[in-house]
């Protein structure tokens, strides 16, 4: 028997899963589209990565991150729940030596961390921008009817890419159309966008940090070429770009749970067969003070697990 520990990653856009050997060896993963229905996405994906494994695997450990971690944790029976930026900290000192540095861009968010000797000192988040994630890209690449996974391709082709400006992503795409107008390639375009969606990430999630290598790129977008070159070339250094970028946070979760699982001895898994309980959420307005306190309430088949949201713990139950 192969003793296995999984890793769920659930985020706006994607959510992943993956499950890790006491070595750190990814035996399975499964990338989703989260569609604005993270349950039933953790659902697919569990059946499915169940389903991937070998049989002689068993689950000895699982671990929730992602900005839904708390629901996703209460659906999978994890034993950890942790912040992206620990899981994505953690998976990044395990891929690579003394990382000090690390780039996280997604769909609808980004990130970075600044680490030394291993532990996490400083971090910054996006705001409400969306300039500088790959969502930026994705609108751009639609406009110009390009597959956004050749768009890197094409970038790596520029001669003399294009200045667009970038604070913006609407300012972005005027600026684009623009430049289409006069006549500039669409080569030369796409890499003054991926140099824009640098130049805005740094000026945005990067300002004030102190960035030294080793510098290491992840994230779903850490799959366009033309952004890795644009990152290299504004950073004056070569970036590291791991196997598996687009799961580090998912990885880091797992290994996060090996941990917690070898401390208690056993796990809260509940199985890759979830899809068969009926999960529901529901939410009501606490009257009792000023505050208004939204409250969510979780069931599994119709019996209520857990509540969350209000500020003084009135309502707070966790029975698992």
């Amino acid at each position: 028997m192969i003793k296995g520990y999984l890793g769920v990653d659930v985020g706006s856009v994607s959510t992943n899963l993956v499950v890790i050997d006491g070595d750190n060896k990814l035996l399975a993963e499964q990338y989703l589209r989260t569609n604005g229905r993270p349950i039933q996405t953790v659902q697919e994906g569990l059946y499915a990565i169940g389903r991937e494994l070998p049989i002689d695997v068993q689950i000895a450990g699982a671990g929730a991150t992602g900005s839904a971690r708390y629901l996703i944790s209460l659906i999978i029976g994890a034993d950890i729940v942790k912040n992206e930026i620990t899981a994505h900290a953690i998976a990044s000192s395990a891929t690579a030596d003394n990382v000090k540095t690390i780039i996280e861009i997604g769909g609808q968010d980004s990130k970075i961390i600044i680490l030394r000797d291993g532990v996490v000192i400083d971090f910054a988040m996006n705001t409400v921008c969306a300039a500088g994630t790959g969502s930026f890209l994705d609108q751009q690449a639609s406009r110009l009817c390009i597959p956004i996974e050749e768009f890197g391709d094409y970038a790596l082709k520029a001669k003399n890419p294009v200045r667009i400006a970038g604070r913006c992503a609407v300012f972005a795409e005027s600026d684009m159309i623009h430049k289409q107008q006069l006549g500039y390639n669409t080569e030369d375009i796409i890499a003054g966008l991926c140099e824009a969606l640098v130049r805005n990430y740094m000026n945005n999630v990067g300002k004030g940090k102190e960035i030294l290598a080793p510098v290491m790129f992840q994230g779903g977008v850490a799959a366009n070429h033309g952004l890795v070159q644009a990152f290299n070339k504004y950073l004056e250094l070569e970036v590291i770009v791991p196997q598996h970028y687009g799961v580090m946070g998912a990885i880091g979760a797992a290994m996060l749970a090996r941990e917690a699982s070898r401390k208690k001895g056993s796990t809260g898994f509940k199985g890759f067969n979830i899809q068969e309980i009926n999960f529901k959420t529901g939410s009501f307005e606490c009257k009792g003070c000023s505050n208004a306190c939204e409250v969510v309430q979780f069931y599994e088949n119709n019996e209520l697990l857990a509540r969350w949201g209000d500020r003084c713990g009135k309502w707070e139950l966790n029975v698992m």
